[in-house]
């Protein structure tokens, strides 16, 4: 869809106009970007939002003279954010917490205030590397990978502005009122994959038409952009097929036993410590936020009774040990896709991404560790 809305012209407009406003302040983006992105998924619990982030800022960024991995991070992380710190998450927090006995987001106050240090540590973190890249590309670690990209937003040499023609505003304004029927979707109807995916086909047929495409440009347009996203549709599978062999094999309930009993003989500080690496090492098998949650809390919220700690301490464990790691282990399907349509190579990713993964789970133990001190309930 947002292959077709390129071929009428529509984004390097929006994208020329974008530049030249924030042309001399463009670091303000990047921190509104992630704290919207970051407050959209910790309400509605949906990163894979990500994949319809990143081909929107994509050309903004790289036409500002940031990179694709910049990109990338600011949809990545800012969804993976929100949807950790589950503040009214139903995906994670509200499901964990239910199967845990706990009333449905109780405990507000505490994940809102982690939800602020990890949004401000990783706005702290990507503006760092931003600006690195900023001041000489070729220090980026995606140079070479983003070479066509930049000749299309930013080498053209063009110094003219761009405006839009009759059509293409019409064409706009339908836009965004197919992006307000996908918020609406989203929230007020639990739209989800099939249903957002079936929006975009329409929306990128009406838009086509509106802005003067035919019925040739605008199928040529879906091509292209079937062909862009095919390899990481095929990873999506592969990774999808690690999760149902060790769940339907019952592999996963033994691992799970077998790492709660281990965590019977630590003391419950360093208990609530343990059950965030057991349920980042699950993670890796179960890349799902709702599959973790049915799998690993009836087992865990049991176990942290016996061990002194709180259940509301063990949901936030499984929140944080599940959460950040979405972006980080390849069999997340979604998380894969987002690379390959960003253009960012895994490698790549995981040089830029493992120090920050660092700070976030030095973060979450940190807030484990007060957690079970203060016996939040």
């Amino acid at each position: 869809m947002f292959m077709v809305l390129r071929h009428t012209g529509i984004i390097e407009i929006v994208v020329d106009k974008l530049a030249r406003k924030f042309s001399g302040r463009s670091f303000l983006l990047i921190p509104i970007l992630i704290t919207v992105f970051a407050t959209v998924a910790t309400l509605i619990g949906t990163p894979e939002l990500s994949l319809v982030y990143i081909p929107v800022i994509m050309p903004l960024m790289i036409a500002l003279g940031y990179d694709s991995i910049v990109a990338a991070a600011i949809a990545l992380c800012g969804t993976v954010i929100g949807f950790a710190a589950g503040v009214l998450n139903p995906i994670n927090t509200g499901l964990a917490q239910k199967v845990s006995g706990l009333p449905v987001f109780s405990g507000l106050g505490f994940r809102l205030i982690i939800f602020i240090v990890v949004v401000s540590a990783a706005i702290a973190y990507i503006l760092r590397y931003a600006k690195k890249v900023k001041d000489d590309d070729t220090r980026s670690l995606v140079y070479e990978d983003d070479q066509e990209k930049r000749k299309m937003y930013r080498d053209q040499g063009e110094v003219e502005e761009k405006h839009m023609t009759t059509r293409q505003k019409y064409a706009a304004i339908t836009t965004l009122i197919f992006f307000g029927i996908l918020v609406y979707g989203v929230i007020g109807r639990g739209w989800f994959m099939i249903e957002m995916s079936g929006l975009f086909i329409f929306m990128g047929i009406v838009v086509g038409l509106i802005a003067g495409l035919n019925t040739k440009e605008i199928s040529e347009g879906f091509n292209q952009g079937f062909r862009d996203v095919l390899v990481g549709a095929i990873i999506v599978g592969i990774a999808r097929a690690v999760a149902v062999v060790m769940e339907d094999g019952h592999i996963m309930d033994t691992i799970v036993y077998s790492l709660g009993s281990a965590v019977n003989e630590l003391p419950p500080v360093l208990g609530a410590g343990g059950m965030y690496f057991i349920q980042l090492i699950i993670n890796f098998f179960i890349p799902s936020g709702s599959g973790q949650a049915l799998v690993t809390m009836p087992i865990m919220a049991p176990l942290s009774d016996l061990i002194g700690v709180t259940r509301q301490t063990a949901v936030l464990a499984f929140q944080l040990g599940d959460g950040f790691a979405h972006i980080l282990y390849p069999t997340s399907g979604y998380f894969m896709a987002a690379l390959t349509i960003a253009g960012v190579p895994y490698q790549k990713w995981l040089r830029f991404f493992l120090p920050l993964f660092v700070i976030f789970a030095l973060i979450s133990i940190v807030s484990l560790v007060i957690a079970q001190m203060i016996q939040w309930s």
